[in-house]
């Protein structure tokens, strides 16, 4: 499923503008990727967002 592990992401839903101001549905993916951490001295594979990979590398 398209979530972040860490903090819950998801896809969240909004609407695209043409020229004409006419509102069609799209969607708002977030940036997942997949990461290897090391957790209590262990590899495990994580699906993380960049904003949560990004403030993890700033907290190690």
């Amino acid at each position: 499923m398209a979530k972040c592990e860490h903090c819950g992401k998801t896809t969240t839903f909004g609407h695209r503008r043409s020229f004409s101001m006419r509102a069609t549905n799209r969607a708002f993916k977030p940036n997942l990727q997949r990461v290897t951490l090391f957790v209590n001295g262990r590899k495990v594979r994580k699906t993380l967002c960049a904003k949560c990979i990004k403030t993890l590398a700033k907290t190690q």
